[in-house]
Protein backbone atom coordinates (compact mmCIF):
# COMPACT_ATOMS: atom_id res chain seq x y z
CA UNK A 1 0.00 0.00 0.00
CA UNK A 2 2.17 3.03 -1.09
CA UNK A 3 -0.79 6.26 -0.89
CA UNK A 4 -2.81 6.52 1.84
CA UNK A 5 -5.14 9.46 1.50
CA UNK A 6 -6.75 10.60 4.99
CA UNK A 7 -10.36 12.28 4.61
CA UNK A 8 -12.46 14.11 6.82
CA UNK A 9 -14.03 17.55 8.25
CA UNK A 10 -11.96 20.27 9.24
CA UNK A 11 -10.80 19.24 12.50
CA UNK A 12 -10.84 15.39 12.53
CA UNK A 13 -7.38 14.83 13.05
CA UNK A 14 -6.12 14.16 9.70
CA UNK A 15 -3.04 16.28 9.83
CA UNK A 16 -2.46 15.21 13.16
CA UNK A 17 -2.91 11.68 12.71
CA UNK A 18 -1.63 11.97 9.59
CA UNK A 19 2.10 13.67 11.18
CA UNK A 20 1.93 10.21 13.63
CA UNK A 21 1.12 7.60 11.09
CA UNK A 22 3.91 8.75 8.35
CA UNK A 23 6.41 8.31 11.10
CA UNK A 24 5.34 5.07 12.55
CA UNK A 25 5.19 3.16 8.73
CA UNK A 26 8.61 5.44 7.83
CA UNK A 27 6.39 7.51 5.02
CA UNK A 28 6.49 11.04 3.68
CA UNK A 29 3.58 12.71 5.42
CA UNK A 30 2.39 15.45 2.63
CA UNK A 31 -0.57 17.87 3.89
CA UNK A 32 -2.53 19.07 0.80
CA UNK A 33 -3.25 22.56 2.22
CA UNK A 34 -0.01 23.21 3.02
CA UNK A 35 1.03 22.23 -1.08
CA UNK A 36 -1.40 24.57 -1.86
CA UNK A 37 -0.28 27.57 0.23
CA UNK A 38 3.63 26.65 -1.55
CA UNK A 39 2.21 26.11 -4.93
CA UNK A 40 0.44 29.89 -4.98
CA UNK A 41 2.70 31.35 -2.36
CA UNK A 42 -0.48 32.42 -0.14
CA UNK A 43 -2.49 30.96 3.05
CA UNK A 44 -5.47 29.60 1.66
CA UNK A 45 -7.38 32.51 3.58
CA UNK A 46 -5.76 34.74 1.34
CA UNK A 47 -6.68 32.68 -1.89
CA UNK A 48 -10.35 32.28 -0.94
CA UNK A 49 -10.68 36.14 -0.41
CA UNK A 50 -8.34 36.92 -3.50
CA UNK A 51 -9.15 34.45 -5.88
CA UNK A 52 -12.15 32.96 -4.77
CA UNK A 53 -13.08 28.73 -3.56
CA UNK A 54 -13.47 27.87 -7.27
CA UNK A 55 -10.55 28.91 -7.91
CA UNK A 56 -8.92 27.25 -4.81
CA UNK A 57 -11.00 24.16 -5.70
CA UNK A 58 -9.14 23.61 -9.17
CA UNK A 59 -5.95 24.00 -7.59
CA UNK A 60 -6.42 21.52 -4.90
CA UNK A 61 -7.97 19.14 -7.33
CA UNK A 62 -4.35 19.82 -9.55
CA UNK A 63 -2.22 19.42 -7.22
CA UNK A 64 -4.66 16.22 -5.75
CA UNK A 65 -4.04 14.68 -9.24
CA UNK A 66 -0.27 15.27 -9.63
CA UNK A 67 0.43 13.72 -6.40
CA UNK A 68 -1.80 10.57 -7.09
CA UNK A 69 -0.44 9.63 -9.93
CA UNK A 70 3.07 10.12 -8.75
CA UNK A 71 5.24 7.05 -7.75
CA UNK A 72 5.83 8.30 -4.37
CA UNK A 73 4.41 6.83 -1.29
CA UNK A 74 3.26 8.63 1.34
CA UNK A 75 0.22 9.18 3.66
CA UNK A 76 -1.42 12.34 2.46
CA UNK A 77 -3.87 14.53 4.69
CA UNK A 78 -6.43 16.06 2.41
CA UNK A 79 -8.27 19.30 2.73
CA UNK A 80 -11.96 18.89 3.77
CA UNK A 81 -13.17 19.41 0.30
CA UNK A 82 -10.82 17.91 -1.67
CA UNK A 83 -12.39 14.20 -1.75
CA UNK A 84 -15.99 16.47 -2.44
CA UNK A 85 -14.55 18.77 -5.79
CA UNK A 86 -13.76 17.57 -9.25
CA UNK A 87 -13.96 13.58 -8.24
CA UNK A 88 -11.34 14.06 -5.77
CA UNK A 89 -12.72 10.77 -4.21
CA UNK A 90 -12.63 8.63 -7.30
CA UNK A 91 -8.89 9.75 -7.76
CA UNK A 92 -8.17 8.92 -4.34
CA UNK A 93 -9.83 5.49 -4.16
CA UNK A 94 -8.42 4.70 -7.92
CA UNK A 95 -4.79 5.57 -6.70
CA UNK A 96 -4.74 4.11 -2.71
CA UNK A 97 -6.36 3.60 0.41
CA UNK A 98 -8.83 6.11 1.51
CA UNK A 99 -9.81 6.62 5.07
CA UNK A 100 -12.86 8.62 6.77
CA UNK A 101 -11.52 9.78 9.82
CA UNK A 102 -15.58 9.85 10.93
CA UNK A 103 -15.85 12.62 13.96
CA UNK A 104 -18.40 13.40 15.76
CA UNK A 105 -19.91 17.05 15.91
CA UNK A 106 -19.05 17.92 19.08
CA UNK A 107 -15.47 17.29 18.70
CA UNK A 108 -15.14 19.12 15.51
CA UNK A 109 -16.81 22.18 17.40
CA UNK A 110 -14.08 21.77 20.00
CA UNK A 111 -10.96 21.63 17.36
CA UNK A 112 -12.30 23.88 15.18
CA UNK A 113 -13.31 26.82 17.72
CA UNK A 114 -9.73 26.82 18.58
CA UNK A 115 -8.15 27.53 15.12
CA UNK A 116 -9.77 30.57 12.91
CA UNK A 117 -7.99 30.79 9.60
CA UNK A 118 -10.65 28.00 8.22
CA UNK A 119 -12.67 30.14 5.52
CA UNK A 120 -15.65 27.98 5.23
CA UNK A 121 -15.88 28.01 9.04
CA UNK A 122 -15.81 31.80 10.04
CA UNK A 123 -18.72 32.11 12.75
CA UNK A 124 -19.77 34.44 15.36
CA UNK A 125 -19.73 32.45 18.05
CA UNK A 126 -19.95 28.38 18.68
CA UNK A 127 -23.51 27.67 18.05
CA UNK A 128 -23.02 29.27 14.36
CA UNK A 129 -19.90 27.02 14.10
CA UNK A 130 -21.84 24.01 14.81
CA UNK A 131 -24.69 25.03 12.79
CA UNK A 132 -21.59 25.86 10.00
CA UNK A 133 -20.15 22.24 10.43
CA UNK A 134 -23.28 20.14 11.09
CA UNK A 135 -24.80 21.62 7.65
CA UNK A 136 -20.90 20.78 6.01
CA UNK A 137 -20.88 17.36 7.69
CA UNK A 138 -24.58 16.89 6.16
CA UNK A 139 -23.14 17.44 2.40
CA UNK A 140 -20.07 15.81 2.54
CA UNK A 141 -20.82 12.52 5.05
CA UNK A 142 -22.10 10.91 2.28
CA UNK A 143 -19.00 11.50 -0.29
CA UNK A 144 -16.35 10.45 2.31
CA UNK A 145 -18.11 7.02 3.20
CA UNK A 146 -16.61 5.79 -0.37
CA UNK A 147 -13.88 5.74 1.00
CA UNK A 148 -12.24 2.18 1.49
CA UNK A 149 -12.07 2.36 5.01
CA UNK A 150 -14.30 4.22 7.61
CA UNK A 151 -12.60 4.93 11.65
CA UNK A 152 -14.69 6.45 14.00
CA UNK A 153 -12.53 8.74 16.02
CA UNK A 154 -9.11 6.86 15.62
CA UNK A 155 -6.41 7.14 16.88
CA UNK A 156 -3.34 5.94 14.95
CA UNK A 157 -3.06 2.07 15.83
CA UNK A 158 -6.54 1.33 14.83
CA UNK A 159 -5.41 3.18 11.10
CA UNK A 160 -2.80 0.48 11.22
CA UNK A 161 -4.76 -2.26 12.24
CA UNK A 162 -7.29 -1.41 9.83
CA UNK A 163 -4.83 -1.52 6.96
CA UNK A 164 -3.79 -4.76 7.99
CA UNK A 165 -7.48 -5.97 7.22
Amino acid sequence: MSKIFLVGMPGSGKSTLGKRLAEELARSFIDLDKEIESHEALSIPDIFMEKGQYYFRDVESELLRKWASSNQSFIMATGGGAPCFHHGIDVMNQNGTTIYLDTSLDVLVERTKRAGNRPLLQAEDEKELRNRLEKLLAERDPIYRQSAITLREPTVEDIIKSMRR
